[in-house]
């Protein structure tokens, strides 16, 4: 809802700038709930949140096996084995794939393996086929000495029966999956999905299949707000655009809260004689208006509520704005509502480059500001892509956001900066 700001009641002006700084916001995440547990197939685990601590309760491999093709030996028989001076060994038969050799090696003897396979008792390394020669049906030639385990896993190298693996709050990888097959785990327990209600507000949106007339603008933060909220972990849920109607918008509300953990409200963060955002959150059960404000550009009006123990959010209509704040300031109440643990920085992947030219900045308020990398002659270099919170175009330029700190007066150019990507 992007709206007038005349006529402006005092009692609202001096309300709007009470901001709340960003360590402020983030202490609220805990007041939260993390949603509900579910088990099940690891086939369709990737990318969920652990509920459960995975220890294993056998060893991996659980038993001493082959890296290579070759022949199982006691490493102490080849000892001082060279080209010029080989070391001769017996040659004891061969074990398949898949058997549990029943013959015992003592030093002077060797058998036939191949990768995977078991090794036998007395056997603690396997030399290379390329590092020995039958010289007949019994007899086996090596040029080069293998080290104990040498060419080896052996039981338990991998995994320890009783070892702490994985621990609640983890983001199951291709590598997490491949560490449950590899337990005979069939089944995990998985945080479900934060369901995030999204409702557009304002007389001047309409559908995007529609052709905006005078005055009048397209849906763009219910679907860009929605894709985000994907790539956040959760699943987003869309209420459709509400007019600038203080029933329809508390009616759309309360209906949004019963069957989401979530609910943005895209619009109506602004301070105007229209904004019914506060007015409709109010009115709600069991509400508390935690945040209107933030110390942030872009996205200073931005409201945070508290309804039925779950997070409102009103986020400013303009849609870079909007975009902004999602990335920054929601995004990590939707980790922490998936089971996520938030408090752990593991997850945020900081990208080094300089700073390409000369950036203004106010100090009182913390400036996110949309970047290009590019790479030149003297490293990668952050290039500011300006333009104004409306501009969708600036977000499809910028490929990540680069924070500058609220007690900064600005960046020179040349200046190490950290990027956020995008």
């Amino acid at each position: 809802m992007l709206t007038s700001t005349e006529a402006i009641p005092s009692k609202n002006m001096k309300d709007f700038f009470n901001v709340t700084p960003l360590e402020k916001v983030f202490e609220y995440i805990r007041m939260f709930p993390v949603v509900a547990v579910e088990a099940i197939s690891i086939e369709t685990a990737t990318e969920r949140i652990l509920a459960q601590d995975i220890s294993s309760d056998e060893d991996v491999p659980g038993f001493s096996r082959s890296t290579m093709d070759g022949y199982a030996v006691y490493a102490a028989s080849t000892f001082g084995a060279s080209e010029g001076n080989p070391a001769y060994l017996t040659i004891d038969g061969a074990i398949s794939m898949g058997e549990n050799p029943t013959t015992t090696i003592v030093p002077g003897q060797a058998i036939r393996i191949s990768t995977g396979g078991m090794l036998p008792q007395g056997a603690d390394s396997v030399v290379m086929m390329e590092y020995a020669t039958e010289i007949d049906e019994t007899t086996l030639e090596i040029y080069k000495s293998v080290a104990p385990g040498g060419n080896v896993i052996t039981k338990g190298e991998d995994i320890q029966k009783g070892q702490s693996l994985l621990s609640a709050g983890t983001k199951l990888r291709p590598q997490e999956i491949g560490l449950l097959a590899a337990l005979g785990i069939e089944q995990v327990d998985v945080y479900k999905k934060p369901m995030v209600g999204i409702i557009s507000t304002g007389d001047e949106i309409v559908p995007i299949q529609n052709t905006p007339g005078p005055a009048q603008v397209r849906d763009i933060n219910s679907y860009s707000i929605s894709s985000q909220v994907v790539q956040a972990g959760g699943m987003p849920l869309s209420f459709g655009i509400i007019k600038d109607n203080y029933d329809a918008l508390l009616e759309t509300c309360r209906h949004a809260l019963q069957k989401t953990d979530m609910l943005i409200i895209s619009g109506g963060s602004s301070v105007g004689t229209r904004d019914l955002t506060i007015e409709v959150l109010e009115s709600l059960s069991d509400a508390k208006i935690l945040v209107h404000g933030i110390p942030i550009s872009p996205g200073k009006p931005t409201i945070l509520a508290r309804a039925d123990k779950k997070p409102i959010w009103g986020l400013p209509g303009h849609v870079t704005s909007a975009m902004v704040v999602f990335d920054q300031v929601v995004r990590p109440f939707i980790a922490h509502a998936a089971g996520i643990n938030t408090e752990s920085k593991q997850h945020v992947r900081l990208i080094s480059a300089k700073i390409s030219r000369n950036v203004a900045s106010t100090q009182g308020r913390t400036d996110f500001i949309r970047v290009r990398l590019k790479q030149s002659d003297d490293g990668l270099l952050a290039e500011p892509v300006l333009g104004k919170s409306g501009l969708i175009n600036t977000m499809l330029q910028a490929n990540g956001l680069v924070e500058v700190d609220m007690n900064t007066e600005g960046l020179d150019k040349g200046a190490d900066v950290l990027v956020i990507p995008l």
